[in-house]
Formats: structure tokens, C-alpha cells, sequence
């Protein structure tokens, strides 16, 4: 009778904590934020995804170039080939990509290079429906395409969320054409943020969820059905994914669509100078506390020298926003309204400096050529001296000559570099010209040296050289004690 009571109590507590267990995993899943199923909000947002088919005229060959290689056995072959087949017509090329919509109306966003060069763009939406695009502007910096399409109803559209707000391993889900094979997706984490691959505006959101090609230009949603990037580029060494994708963020996509949509092009503000990064040695031979800031290398005519900028400034803040480096200030730059003053603080010469700069249209300024360098005068002796691991000679007409430098260009000319030097370990090499030292204009040896003294003087370990290699300017912090 015991053991009778004993087996229903026993089957009583079993149950109850395996409801417990199943409860207590149910909790941690949702304390860790994992979606139990993405199906609800693939179904949400599926209408808005759209496949991008292109179509471009390609001129014809004329002979099998490409094909076989110049002068091979087999190009006799090919070209018979070609002319039994009666001569080359231009021919149409299809290619395929994706996009989503972002208003009623019919905007479409989808990447640059899915329709660059295309005389038709076709948009297929989820229904299957298919409808004629037009192409309303692009920005091949940050490989973006706005599209337009007109509907005679409200068209299914997503919006933009914050991608700022996006953490490493918060779930997302992309949506788009991989391979050409239609509506897909696919879900995975974001597995790091701020990514740069090649271009000056670069922000991208690196992504573990499988995106193939035909994926580019689809969305990648967070949790809440936002998009938070467009589907733009993969890191493969077979061309498929292998769990390594990278889209740019939505917080750089929102203000290029809205210029592409109001203007048809971007407008972009432009400081005018040209910047590096600001390394520890180039902090201490400045007097900064932290290597932070972007270090300018050269003022060419534009908004920043009419406002007082110099080289050597160290541009610390901009706008109220802290510059951390040289990236972050040309991306902010960038997001400033043409037209628009503001205030810009500097580190020069031990102390904090403010600015007002009137910025100017980048677009307007690509062309623009740097200004030369101040004159100064000739070096009466071309004599050679080696100081901090250089062998250095003021620049003569001659000198000026071999290595093509304009009439108005002064310094001293880098002779030879001591391959066991700290300078050669820094890039400095023969050919290279040094301009200032300690941020003062520098002719003569006698004029370095006395440089290098001031700053030992001050206590520093090392001095700041503005060195120009075929007109591009760069600061080089070099040791003191070291030859």
C-alpha cells in the first residue's frame, strides 16, 4: 500500500519539475533575447523586399578577345566560330539584385552597384507583380540607389530604424534575392559594428546571417522590423557566404536618400583640410594629453583656411561633437548641411582654439589642388647632414629638379635613410621632403637642429616633421634619442 501512494507522488514531482525546467529555459530564452520563431515578422515584412532585375546593352566582340589569349592555337578556331554565327550584335546582359520600399508612394532603396549602368530596372514585389523602375539618383560612395516606381494603389513600405542602437549579438534577420533564386531569408546576429572596408564613409554592420549574392541592396532588420542596414558586400574566398557579410548602416543610408530624393545627387560638407590620425609619439611632440583628434597635415584654399585653420592644428572638436579620429571627423563633416557655420576647436602651440568655419560642397571641391608651399629662401650651401637617422640637404634648384618639385617648394630634401633608423621604420625614404619641424618652417640643417634642441629643451622625447612626398603632405613624430 506505501510503495502504491509513493509511485503517483513520486510521477506528481517528476512532472513538476520538469515543468520548472521547461519554464526556467522558456524565461533564460527570453532573458537572452532569442526569438522563438522569425516567421511573423517574415510575413510583416516580406511585401516591402523586392527582387531588382537589370537589363544593359552590351556592344558586341569583334574577334574572341577575352575568350582565348592573343596568338593561341585556338583563336582561329573561335573566330570561325564567330563568323559562321554571322557578325557580333550588341546583346543584352540581365543582372539581378534586391531592394525594399520605403514609402507608399513607390521610393525604392537598393545598392548602386545593382543597377549601375542598367537601361532598364524592373522591380518584382512579393505578390509577383512587376512594374517599371526609374533611377532617381545614386551615391557610388557609400553604394546607394534610390528608385522610384509609380503605382496606381499604396504600396507596402518598411522604415528606417536607428542602427546606432544596433549591439554586437542582437539578432537580425536579411531579406532578399540570393542567387537569383527569389524571396529568402536568413537570420543570424551582428557580429561588429563600425566596420570600414575602403570607402571614406564607410560604416558598415558586420553580420553572421547568410547573404549570397542577389542580396545586395536587401534589407537587414532588427527585432522590431526596422531596417537597420542594406545588404551590401561579403568577405569570401569562394564567393559564397561563409558567415562574413557586412551592410551599411541605416544611419548613413537615411541622410544619403534623403539628399538622392530632394536633390537627385548628395551634397556633402567640406572642411578643406587634409588630416591624419594622431599617434602617441605625435601627441607628445604636441603637448596632447591623449592621442585623440585628427592631426591637420596641409590648408589648401577652401572654408578652413579662410577661417584661420593651420597645419599642425590638432581639431579636437567639431560641431559640439568629440573627434576621436580622422574617420569620424570626415563622416561628420560629411552630415553637416552645406552653407552651415560652425564652431571647430583646435590644439595649437599648447592650448585650445576656436573657430568658426562656413562649410563649403565637397562634391564642388574633388578637383580642388592644394596649395604650395610657402616660399622661403634658398639654401645658400647644399651641404648633406645626417640628423635623426637622415641624410639631409636643403633644396636647391637642382635638387628641386630631380625630384620635380615647383619652383616655391622649400625644406630640406631627405638624401638617404639609415635602414636601422626609427625614420625608416616610420616610411620616411629618399626623395621625401621635410617642410616644418616642431610646426615652424624649416630650410637649413642649422634651422632643424635648432628645433630639435627647443624641443629637448621642453623636456619632449620627440619632434613633429610635416613631411611632403609628391605634394601629399604627412606629420612624422620622431624620437630625439634615437639615431
Amino acid at each position: 500500500m506505501t510503495r502504491d501512494r509513493a509511485t503517483p507522488l513520486r510521477l506528481f514531482w517528476l512532472g513538476t519539475l520538469s515543468m520548472i525546467l521547461i519554464v526556467s529555459q522558456s524565461l533564460m530564452a527570453q532573458a537572452r533575447g532569442v526569438p522563438e520563431s522569425f516567421a511573423d515578422l517574415a510575413q510583416r515584412v516580406s511585401p516591402s523586399v523586392v527582387n531588382i532585375t537589370t537589363s544593359t546593352v552590351v556592344a558586341g566582340r569583334t574577334g574572341p578577345q577575352g575568350i582565348v589569349p592573343e596568338g593561341s592555337p585556338f583563336e582561329d578556331l573561335f573566330r570561325d566560330f564567330q563568323d559562321r554565327g554571322g557578325p557580333d550584335r550588341p546583346r543584352r546582359s540581365s543582372a539581378l539584385g534586391s531592394g525594399f520600399v520605403i514609402s507608399e508612394d513607390g521610393y525604392i532603396v537598393t545598392n548602386n552597384h545593382v543597377i549601375e549602368g542598367a537601361d532598364e530596372i524592373t522591380i518584382e514585389f512579393f505578390s509577383g507583380r512587376e512594374l517599371k523602375a526609374e533611377l532617381k539618383g545614386t551615391d557610388p560612395n557609400t553604394d546607394i540607389a534610390l528608385l522610384k516606381v509609380e503605382s496606381d494603389e499604396p504600396l507596402p513600405y518598411v522604415n528606417f530604424g536607428n542602427s546606432d542602437g544596433a549591439r554586437v549579438g542582437d539578432w537580425v534577420m536579411a531579406m532578399g534575392n540570393p542567387l537569383g533564386q527569389g524571396f529568402s531569408v536568413s537570420a543570424g546576429i551582428v557580429s561588429a559594428r563600425n566596420r570600414a572596408l575602403s570607402g571614406t564613409y564607410d560604416d558598415y554592420i558586420q553580420t553572421d546571417a547568410a547573404i549570397n549574392r542577389g542580396n545586395s541592396g536587401g534589407p537587414l532588420f532588427n527585432m522590431e522590423g526596422d531596417v537597420i542596414g542594406v545588404n551590401t558586400a561579403i568577405l569570401s574566398p569562394t564567393g559564397g557566404s561563409i558567415g562574413i557579410g557586412f551592410s551599411m548602416a541605416s544611419n548613413v543610408v537615411t541622410k544619403v536618400v534623403e539628399q538622392l530624393k530632394e536633390f537627385g545627387e548628395t551634397r556633402r560638407g567640406w572642411l578643406g583640410v587634409r588630416i591624419q590620425d594622431v599617434t602617441e609619439d605625435e601627441a607628445e611632440a604636441l603637448g596632447l594629453e591623449e592621442a585623440k583628434g585628427a592631426l591637420v597635415s596641409d590648408v589648401p584654399e577652401g572654408p578652413a583656411m579662410e577661417a584661420g585653420m593651420m597645419a599642425g592644428d590638432v581639431i579636437l572638436s567639431f560641431d559640439g561633437v568629440t573627434v576621436e579620429d580622422t574617420r569620424q571627423l570626415v563622416r561628420v563633416v560629411a552630415n553637416t548641411p552645406v552653407g552651415e557655420t560652425v564652431r571647430v576647436v583646435v590644439f595649437r602651440e599648447g592650448a585650445t582654439q576656436t573657430l568658426k568655419v562656413t562649410l563649403g560642397r565637397r562634391e564642388e571641391a574633388q578637383g580642388a589642388v592644394p596649395a604650395a608651399a610657402s616660399g622661403g629662401p634658398e639654401a645658400e650651401a647644399p651641404s648633406e647632414v645626417e640628423v635623426l637617422g637622415l641624410t639631409l640637404s636643403p633644396l636647391t634648384a637642382e635638387i628641386r629638379g630631380e625630384l620635380d618639385l615647383d619652383e616655391g617648394t622649400n625644406g630640406l630634401a631627405v638624401m638617404d635613410v639609415a635602414p636601422t633608423s626609427q625614420a625608416f621604420e616610420k616610411g620616411l625614404r629618399a626623395g621625401d621632403v621635410i617642410t616644418e619641424a616642431g610646426q615652424s618652417a624649416v630650410t637649413t640643417v642649422a634651422e632643424l637642429q635648432d628645433r630639435i634642441d627647443e624641443a629637448g629643451e621642453e623636456g619632449r622625447k620627440s619632434i613633429l616633421l610635416l613631411v611632403r612626398r609628391g605634394g601629399d603632405p604627412r606629420f612624422v613624430a620622431l624620437g630625439l634619442n634615437k639615431d
